[in-house]
């Protein structure tokens, strides 16, 4: 039998579903997934099923699958261009493209394969990654056992879905508009409200914004994903409302200038305009709800937005005497305090309610300090939580943190003389380290 007539169930990403939120990429132990201005793809001759990226795609859009000869896999080129998944190959239709000869054994094959790899994706270490250190192995994809319920796609990305419409009845300023190093920043907590219509979300959700207009292809532009800043009884408590922490985009990755088409659309919004809003999405990066449980949350720039709405939460639960919580922990970083989300009102909250330790990267006269940095300085208490089963850890930002932040929760349990391999394995399981970044 030739490797031609070999079929393969291939992974694919409905374009028709996906958000674009990178999590399937970031998450990837092998580097099988990349993504142009368009779509998010998957690599057929690099993808081992490992299913590691499954669970945290909050659309489903991940979890799709063609049987097709291996000779004749979707391209990346292919993938990259389309509006929606190519339908179901029959039997006969794959035996003409030449998968004839293997086609009666090969789905069984590869459809054990795939169970294979899904009953054993749990473990903290993916036998991908196992050779070597990816903070992503490490990432929970189930929430804490005490989170509340979440409500996910009520109002989905398909075009033939409905949306709903939210109303702008805030937009401000949370940092001052200028520039470092050439770096221009201007970030708007803005407030949506639903009015009559139902939207339950909790912290840690997001929800995908669908921008007017068509793009330079002269297609209708994808949604927008951006985390919930507000807690679950609304910016405003006893309002159908939420706030989010956008970010204007003016330069790409590189450095090139660009406009983000979501976050200017976003930023330029006044009062009374409406938006038109799919989800929510996420039911893993939830934050605990039992008495006496810890939170340890780690941020960049508007990373810091479920970070604020899972603050808040816990000050009105404090506030009403309700709710005894556990400690709460805040490292944050960004360049300069004048590009830091929420400075000021951040430094108004009473010591004995939270722990903040601010980190600046690119303070004149300073030596450059990062989130990993202080945590380390604050080995004896990370040390303290890691060894607390109530404590949950929280990382948001850019992606370029995951990393440190993971090895630093490692040389800080290891140095403590915990086994970072024990430790490790249990926050995944337990959901108690969430990553999210981008």
């Amino acid at each position: 039998m030739s490797t031609d007539s070999i079929v393969i169930k291939q992974h694919l990403i409905d374009p028709e579903i996906c958000i674009r939120c990178n999590t399937c990429e970031a998450i990837c132990p092998v580097g099988a997934i990349t993504h142009d201005s368009l779509n998010y793809v998957v690599k057929a001759d690099i993808c081992n099923l490992c299913m590691d990226c499954i669970s945290p795609c909050p659309t489903g859009s991940i979890d799709n699958w063609r049987m097709v000869p291996k000779a004749r896999a979707y391209s990346i080129e292919e993938q990259l261009q389309w509006d929606e998944l190519p339908a179901e190959l029959s039997a006969e239709e794959i035996a003409a493209a030449g998968g004839e000869e293997a086609l009666a054994d090969a789905a069984p094959e590869a459809q054990s394969a795939v169970q294979t790899a899904a009953s054993s994706s749990g473990s903290a270490v993916s036998t991908a990654a196992a050779a070597g250190f990816n903070s992503a192995q490490f990432g929970a994809t189930n929430p804490p056992w005490s989170a509340a319920h979440a409500y996910t796609n009520l109002y989905g990305p398909k075009a033939h879905e409905k949306t709903i419409t939210a109303t702008v009845t805030g937009n401000v300023r949370v940092t001052e508009v200028g520039a470092t190093a050439g770096h221009d920043y201007d970030t708007h907590h803005i407030v949506l409200d639903f009015g009559h219509m139902p939207f339950p979300v909790l912290e840690g959700q997001s929800i995908g914004i669908v921008p007017p207009g068509v793009d330079a292809h002269g297609k209708p532009h994808h949604a927008r994903q951006y985390s919930i800043a507000s807690p679950r009884n609304g910016e405003r408590p006893g309002y159908n409302n939420l706030s989010l922490t956008i970010k204007r985009v003016l330069e790409d990755h590189s450095g090139q200038p660009v406009r983000g088409v979501g976050s200017n659309y976003m930023c330029d919004l006044q009062v009374g305009d409406k938006v038109q809003v799919i989800g929510p999405f996420g039911a893993s990066f939830l934050m605990p709800n039992h008495p006496k449980s810890n939170i340890v949350m780690i941020c960049t720039g508007t990373g810091s937005a479920p970070m604020r709405a899972m603050t808040e939460w816990r000050r009105r639960l404090r506030a009403s005497g309700k709710f005894e919580g556990g400690k709460l922990m805040l490292f944050f970083g960004a360049r300069t305090p004048a590009e830091l989300p929420y400075f000021g009102p951040l430094n108004k909250l009473p010591k004995d309610f939270i722990d903040i330790e601010f980190a600046f990267s690119r303070e004149a006269g300073k030596p450059k300090r990062y989130v990993q940095d202080a945590m380390r300085e604050r080995a004896a208490d990370i040390a303290a939580q890691l060894k607390d089963s109530h404590t949950s850890f929280y990382v948001c930002g850019l992606k370029s943190m995951e990393e440190g932040v993971v090895m630093a929760l490692r040389d800080i349990a290891q140095n403590a003389g915990l086994d970072w391999g024990s430790v490790g394995a249990a926050l995944k399981k337990e959901g108690r380290l969430h990553l999210e970044t981008y």
